[in-house]
């Protein structure tokens, strides 16, 4: 692909952003990010970026960050909040920004909408239910125009720089590792969801609304993912099962506690709600078609790196 083609990347210096912005450069595109702060040169050493400072809530940034871009890959999100306020003005009215910005500035480009599975269910959380308003939003803005969209679900995402399953692999390392919930996860490898989504961004596949999942789509038990988890690790897993009122009530525990000391835990009732749910399955319908898209990364061999990463980093002892 041509030097001449533009990809502009919001969310770009996140988890998953890192890794898109690293897929989009094997492209051979120019890419343009909006970053707030520093980059993170340990993830994209030589690569020649072009910056602009600002955040979604800023209309001339984002004016700069579209305009005659080929593609805008919107990654920007909120995984945690205090108030499902907060989580709506990032991931509704900023996806809604962005896609406003990108249809007046990029006129004739497709815009990619990294949303999540959770907004398969908006009333299981508030998080759900903002990457909901999220689509809905971009939805709303190109519906004129549909052709130029396209929203992407992915599962639960893990791999390098990734903090959050971070704490998965640590429980997976105690002497009794605790389990919750009983129904289906599907998960994917964020190597193969950035690939996937440096694909749409270029082009590849029409517009609509999907979902990623790696070579396993209808998903794993929590017991299954645990097992791999504490192999990976070097163990052999012992479970314990935390009954479903145990883990709401510490959700709720945790979400007062963080009110109380200003803060915004990762476990809350909303989270708990998720991990409770019975399906988070992909179906074939809602996949990615394989012209497209095909997980290259399984769950025994993602989790092996995964696990060396952190522990090269010292992220896990």
């Amino acid at each position: 692909m041509s030097r001449d083609r533009v990809i502009a990347v919001t969310g770009a210096t996140g988890f998953l952003g890192r890794h898109v912005v690293i897929a989009l450069a094997r492209t051979g595109s120019r890419i343009r990010i909006l970053a707030r702060a520093g980059l993170p040169r340990d993830a994209w050493r030589d690569l020649d970026l072009e910056v602009v400072p600002g955040s979604l809530e800023d209309p001339a940034a984002l004016a700069r960050l579209t305009a005659g871009a080929d593609a805008v890959v919107h990654a920007a999100g909120l995984i945690r909040a205090r108030h499902a306020a907060d989580f709506l003005r990032v991931n509704r009215d900023g996806t809604r920004a962005v896609a406003e910005a990108a249809r007046r500035q990029a006129a004739g480009s497709r815009l990619v909408v990294v949303s999540s599975l959770a907004a398969r269910e908006p009333r299981i959380s508030a998080y759900a239910a903002s990457k909901h308003a999220g689509e809905a939003a971009a939805q709303a803005v190109y519906r004129d125009d549909p052709d130029r969209l396209v929203i992407v679900r992915p599962p639960v995402i893990y791999g390098p720089w990734d903090r959050e399953t971070l704490a998965l692999f640590k429980a997976a390392s105690r002497a009794l590792v605790p389990i919750a919930g009983s129904g289906r996860i599907a998960i994917v490898h964020v190597a193969d969801a950035a690939a996937a989504i440096a694909q749409l961004a270029s082009g590849g596949g029409a517009a609509g609304l999907f979902a990623l999942a790696d070579d396993r789509p209808a998903g794993y038990s929590a017991r299954e993912i645990m097992t791999e988890a504490a192999r990976a690790i070097g163990r052999r897993a012992r479970f314990v099962r935390i009954p479903d009122a145990a883990l709401l009530a510490a959700g709720h525990a945790s979400g007062w506690r963080g009110r109380l000391q200003r803060t915004v835990p990762l476990f809350s009732a909303g989270k708990a709600r998720e991990m409770l749910h019975p399906d988070w399955s992909v179906s074939a319908g809602e996949l990615l078609p394989a012209a497209v898209y095909r997980a290259r990364i399984g769950i025994a061999e993602g989790f092996r790196t995964t696990v060396a990463w952190y522990k090269g980093e010292q992220w896990l002892d």
